[in-house]
């Protein structure tokens, strides 16, 4: 894959350098910036229990569910 001096000179600077090859979309990105950019939004641990029951929560607030009285009836 071959460069214009202005992709190189954007990739030396830690931009990111756009391409398109065979149909597929590349992004070209040096290194360290990548390593930087991983420890930043990237989170690979485990999620707590504690964490999973919070956003469970908010999945069932944001569709509206009730619990599971709705559906046990009076008679319960």
């Amino acid at each position: 894959m071959q460069f214009t001096p202005e992709q190189w000179e954007a990739v030396q600077r830690g931009q990111l350098v756009h391409l398109k090859e065979g149909g597929t979309e590349l992004v070209i990105l040096r290194a360290d910036v990548f390593e930087q950019l991983r420890e930043l939004f990237y989170d690979a641990s485990s999620w707590s229990a504690e964490e999973m029951d919070l956003l469970a929560a908010e999945d069932a607030d944001a569709l509206g569910w009730e619990g599971m009285e709705a559906y046990q009836g009076d008679d319960q």
